[in-house]
């Protein structure tokens, strides 16, 4: 049912500036508690909570209103000193701010939102009082239904009752089966709890990275999310308006280029009428590209939309395990492809709270240690070039390649004999193999193996890559580096036969000639020695599975990973800024997509990951 007919332009421009302005919100916290005597920065938390309560009211959210009118009394009562910023005052703040956050969702859906929790509200009046805090952050994540459930049959037995250890033994012969069940319901709760900022971003339809996400799960009664990917974004007018002199400059070149073709088929084609064909062209080229860049630009969003959620993420969950950490933010303003930063989002949030959970010791072990008790965990963005590198350091307690190796084999996930094999740096790649972890025990948190093969995996479908560096007793950093941009991609076009095909240039380290002489065999697998270093070769051929070929004469040293390797093919075309057409009903093995020559040639992009994963050996 629709609660705002008649006022669904009103309401969308509502959740769009609100959005913005709890986000913003949000952020100053992290800044207030920080520094609780910063009045200015008090003063803008309180306008804004003002102003969305405004807003609530001119909509008649009566329960948003309310849930806002108690938290900027909370506000009003810190600017005038009658109360002190502490942490347990922030969990209420927090949870309150959350709560809002769940409003927006069912506003999203066009529908009055239900009533807070009424620990929430409780602990917001209590605090008002003068009365004790209480702690929320648990039992926010449980909030009180929107309306009466309908009666539900009787079970056959209350769960809690249940004799776990009992009912295990009698199946398995096994024995203390609780500590388990237990862990397995409160990951359940966590989890539900840490994808909140999922669902969050989801139920914004127009408004996805521009809401950071609350810490509390969804409620009975709420409205489900929508699953339909953020397809709105919003452009600086200055690069509309670079984009729209551009479209004017290309069409008075195209009529100068219409004049020109008339002109040349009436029999003009003297030297002068030649030479403005050739500028007008050149021009036209110049032209295309700076509009290419520009529609490029209004991609382009900063980075800091998705960082500015993940401190408070940090802090929730280090509150939760005792912890002292702070999440350091560098580089917020660099941009990149807004596609991007959406996939982004569960692949920093596992490497946030392992940095936190993982990563940092606990206070007793980093005094012990002689560390600070505080710990900084930085989470920073910066352009290479054509890519994007994000990292994610701590200065923690480090990893252990030799720890990690053996690990991976008590496990299963290699032999022995493979392990032996490991230098340093591919042992700590062994934890973004599926079902790794170094947790002894499951807790709420972490234990079951789960989340940074999610980490490898989201990376590498944004072609991406993950290192890991780490040093005991100092810390570990994480860098993940990707492309600027999907749409447009540079690329090697290499010729196998008649046919075209074209590799990331950020894999290509530099191009060599192959002959039959310079091939060695080792354990009966082609290789070559480049400056002393003996690197495999693979023939393009082999690898689509076209058999093999005599007429290889080019090489091209390729990065994968940490890995090199050459790539023969019979020559090259050069390099091209191509734009990526997706094949989505039919997609080949080792085919990323395709992209039309300047002879208005079919080349296929490879995706040389893929088409490794299929070599024995790599």
């Amino acid at each position: 049912m629709n609660d705002f007919v008649g006022m669904e332009e009103l309401l969308q421009d509502f959740l769009m500036e609100a959005g913005d302005m709890l986000s913003d919100v949000d952020s100053k916290l992290m800044e207030l508690e920080k520094s609780p005597d910063n009045a200015p920065l008090l003063n803008e938390v309180f306008r804004g909570f003002h102003t969305i309560k405004g807003g609530a009211g001119f909509l008649n959210a009566t329960e948003l209103v309310t849930l806002c009118h108690l938290t900027e009394n909370l506000f009003d009562k810190l600017r005038n000193n009658e109360l002190k910023l502490t942490a347990e005052l922030m969990d209420v703040i927090f949870a309150a701010t959350a709560e809002v956050r769940k409003m927006f969702s069912a506003l999203q859906q066009s529908q009055q939102p239900a009533a807070a929790p009424a620990n929430v509200i409780q602990a917001l009046k209590d605090v008002l009082s003068g009365k004790a805090i209480a702690a929320v952050s648990k039992s926010a994540a449980k909030p009180a239904a929107a309306s009466p459930a309908p009666a539900a049959p009787p079970a056959p037995a209350a769960t809690d009752n249940v004799d776990w250890n009992a009912l295990y033994s009698a199946i398995t012969g096994g024995t203390d089966i609780v500590k388990e069940v237990g862990a397995e319901r409160d990951e359940k709760k966590i989890a539900e709890a840490i994808n909140e900022e999922e669902s969050t971003k989801k139920a914004f339809g127009r408004r996805s990275t521009d809401v950071p996400g609350a810490t509390v799960g969804r409620r009975a009664g709420d409205v489900p999310a929508v699953e339909a990917k953020e397809t709105t974004i919003r452009v600086d007018t200055d690069r509309l308006d670079q984009v729209l002199n551009l479209s004017g400059e290309i069409g008075l070149t195209k009529n100068r280029l219409t004049h020109l073709r008339s002109d040349i088929l009436q029999g003009h084609n003297d030297a002068d009428t030649l030479r403005e064909l050739d500028q007008s062209v050149s021009q036209l080229d110049m032209l295309v590209v700076s509009l290419q860049n520009a529609v490029m630009k209004t991609r382009m969003q900063p980075i800091g939309r998705l960082f500015k959620k993940y401190p408070r993420l940090a802090r929730d969950l280090a509150r939760s395990l005792g912890k002292d950490v702070e999440l350091v933010l560098v580089g917020e303003e660099t941009e990149m492809d807004k596609t991007m930063i959406e996939d982004l989002n569960d692949p920093l949030v596992h490497l946030v709270r392992n940095a936190v959970d993982h990563g940092v010791e606990t206070i007793e072990d980093r005094v012990a240690a002689g560390k600070p008790e505080k710990s900084y965990v930085e989470l920073s963005a910066r352009q290479e070039g054509d890519h994007i590198l994000i990292t994610i350091t701590d200065d923690g307690k480090g990893m252990s390649p030799e720890v990690i190796r053996n690990k991976a084999v008590e496990k299963g996930l290699i032999t022995a004999e493979m392990a032996n094999t490991l230098d340093e740096a591919r042992c700590l790649e062994l934890i973004l193999l599926p079902g790794f972890t170094t947790k002894s025990e499951i807790s709420s948190v972490s234990g079951r193996g789960v989340g940074m093969d999610v980490v490898k995996t989201n990376i590498q479908k944004l072609n991406g890559t993950v290192n890991i560096h780490s040093e005991a007793g100092k810390g570990s950093t994480f860098s993940i580096s990707l492309p600027l941009t999907l749409a447009i991609l540079p690329v090697l076009v290499l010729r196998l036969a008649d046919q075209s095909f074209a590799v990331p240039l950020s894999m290509v380290r530099e191009i060599l000639p192959v002959t039959q002489q310079e091939l060695q065999q080792v354990s009966g697998k082609a290789t070559m020695v480049v400056r002393g270093e003996v690197l495999p070769v693979l023939p393009l051929a082999q690898l689509i599975g076209w058999g093999t070929s005599d007429n290889s004469e080019v090489g091209v040293l390729m990065q994968f990973g940490n890995n090199s390797f050459i790539l023969t093919a019979d020559g090259f075309v050069g390099h091209e800024d191509v734009v990526i057409k997706s094949l989505d009903t039919f997609r080949p093995k080792g085919v990323a997509g395709v992209t039309m020559s300047s002879e208005g040639e079919i080349v296929l992009i490879l995706d040389i990951k893929e088409l490794l994963s299929g070599v024995s050996g790599n």
